[in-house]
């Protein structure tokens, strides 16, 4: 999936397909999309009835026949069909009509590393189906890096752990490329599910999807501000009535070690694969940590305690994938020249 610049920069919209939101970033518009990659079907006639944060919000509460869809699985593809119906209604008639008129429009898309050509090809398909005529891959450790401003042009080694909602990606650069890099089947869904379980097995309460993210942000506060326990709503698992429990934060803390574990064995797998010299430049320069998970409480401060590195979350940790490749499309990223010596 290694491309030259020059290949992106003839390209007029970069696309993050993600399994959690998709982004779709626009040459001279910037950040035009950015909704959950969900769909709301209706089942007994096949039509769409809403996409993105309005489908989001029916997961859950909606009739048997409305089904809440989400086309992309860990960053892959999974129903080219869906992904090409929801980007339709995600990217909007007016810019759908601009691209018409540019037959030669080309897309630019970031995939997970080491991404099976199945996947790439069905990524590909659904972005021709919105009328590229030409589709470009590029590792979303790349584009990532960049977007966190990392010097990953540079003869030094940068380490960005990208948090998914399905993977975590790990990685470590230099001069352009990928070092060494590892994938680890654990992100923000394995911690929500860890959460979930957690009040299944000591509360005997179902704790609904929605519920899970506000108890994140209540994890996250340090110092003073942290609550020792947290009022909880869900449905009682016997009695399967409405109930509220009062949880100890430390022990939901506790609770999603595990996952988080997983993650840390992918870092040290990296580490160990790179060169001393690299590994020496990370200890200056620390790890950077990107992606829409990044941001799950105890995941920073557990990376720096085994790693002893210095880390760092990055300023809109999110869009660091779309941002970066919108920012090789614009062609503000400069290539080192390194001219071979003659003979």
């Amino acid at each position: 999936m290694t491309i030259s610049l020059a290949q992106l920069r003839r390209c007029s919209a970069a696309v993050d397909l993600g399994a959690a939101r998709t982004r779709v970033y626009v040459k001279n518009q910037g950040l035009v999309v950015d909704e959950p990659t969900a769909a709301a079907v209706n089942t007994r006639t096949g039509s769409m009835l809403a996409v993105g944060a309005q489908a989001e919000l029916m997961d859950g509460r909606t009739p048997d026949y409305i089904r809440v869809v989400r086309p992309v699985s860990n960053g892959t593809v999974v129903d080219i069909d869906m992904a090409q119906r929801l980007l339709r209604h995600l990217v909007g008639t007016k810019l759908r009509k601009t691209w018409r008129r540019r037959p030669s429009m080309r897309a630019a898309v970031c995939l997970p590393y080491g991404s099976e050509p199945l996947a790439q090809r069905a990524a590909v398909e659904t972005l021709t189906g919105l009328g590229a005529r030409r589709v470009e891959l590029v590792d979303t450790l790349v584009a990532a890096a960049v977007g966190c401003g990392l010097p990953v042009e540079q003869p030094e080694a940068t380490m960005i752990v990208v948090c998914g909602a399905g993977t975590t990606q790990v990685a470590v650069l230099s001069l352009g490329s990928i070092v060494a890099a590892e994938t680890v089947p654990v992100g923000g869904n394995a911690i929500d599910h860890a959460v979930i379980q957690h009040l299944r097995l000591h509360h005997e309460l179902m704790l609904p999807n929605q519920s899970v993210r506000p108890l994140h942000l209540m994890l996250s506060r340090e110092g003073d501000l942290a609550p020792s326990s947290t009022e909880v709503h869900g449905r009682d698992v016997v009695s399967g009535l409405a109930r509220s429990v009062h949880v100890d934060t430390e022990r939901v803390r506790r609770a999603i070690i595990t996952p988080l574990t997983a993650i840390l064995d992918g870092i040290g797998a990296v580490l160990r694969r790179c060169p001393p010299d690299l590994v020496a430049d990370l200890g200056e320069r620390g790890i950077m940590l990107a992606g829409g998970s990044a941001l799950i409480p105890g995941l920073e401060p557990m990376i720096h305690e085994a790693t002893t590195m210095p880390v760092h979350i990055a300023d809109q940790p999110g869009t660091c994938a779309v941002q970066g490749l919108g920012a090789m499309i614009e062609g503000k990223v400069q290539p080192l020249h390194l001219d071979p010596l003659a003979p």
